[in-house]
């Protein structure tokens, strides 16, 4: 008996938990593992850890098998990244960074960023051809009017996948970061100034509170 040890792990954004079905199969260069469950419930950030039992060592893992299943109503599930460790303590690492919706299954390629030539095995061949063509699927053009740039050939953004969406919870996140600065500002008297700044270390005065904040995902220093 040869074991694996995974590890599963949501994003941290707004309801990218599910109480959802998921589990997990590993492929190798040398057979795929049965499918396991790896949990009913995820919570927003949170990792689940597991151990899947092969009968034999199946080489280099090189994909791994997501599987969402609908229990009772539907629930998306956002995963971040699945972490494999093989039983001679190799790490393969598997980014995700996308929803799953309804009940489907999501194959994700080994994170080592590997060329076209670089596949060598037949089952990375198909992959690549199967995402391949779900990219033209789904980023079809049209030619809006005679002479314009052409655009995507959809109706409306909430025809696209929610992973390239910019999602609502996203949009709500921005637009609260933006009230809150707004308010910190015309607190601290930056807003609705009617006078010239004093000196320089005035304006430092006021904008010094950011120092450390995070903003955006970027680190903001005072200079």
């Amino acid at each position: 008996m040869v074991v694996y040890k995974v590890t599963v792990a949501t994003g941290d954004v707004a309801e990218a938990g599910t109480n959802n079905s998921i589990s997990i199969t590993l492929v190798g260069s040398q057979g795929e593992s049965r499918q396991t469950t790896v949990s009913y419930f995820f919570l927003p950030g949170q990792e689940k850890r597991l151990s899947v039992d092969c009968r034999q060592d199946l080489g280099p893992i090189v994909l791994i098998r997501l599987h969402k299943w609908r229990i009772f109503l539907e629930d998306s599930w956002y995963c971040k990244d699945v972490r494999v460790t093989a039983p001679n303590g190799t790490v393969y690492r598997f980014p995700c960074y996308q929803w799953l919706e309804g009940v489907t299954t999501v194959e994700v390629r080994e994170g080592s960023g590997k060329k076209l030539v670089d596949d060598e095995l037949q089952i990375l061949k198909e992959h690549r051809r199967r995402e391949l063509a779900a990219r033209q699927e789904a980023y079809r053009w049209k030619n809006y009017a005679q002479g314009w740039p052409h655009c995507l050939n959809m109706g409306s953004i909430l025809e696209l996948d929610s992973s390239i969406q910019f999602s609502c919870v996203r949009a709500t996140n921005f637009t609260g970061f933006l009230i809150l600065q707004g308010a910190s500002h015309f607190l601290s008297g930056f807003l609705l100034r009617s006078t010239s700044w004093g000196s320089l270390d005035e304006m430092r005065t006021i904008f010094s509170r950011t120092q450390g904040r995070d903003i955006g995902g970027c680190l903001v220093c005072p200079t």
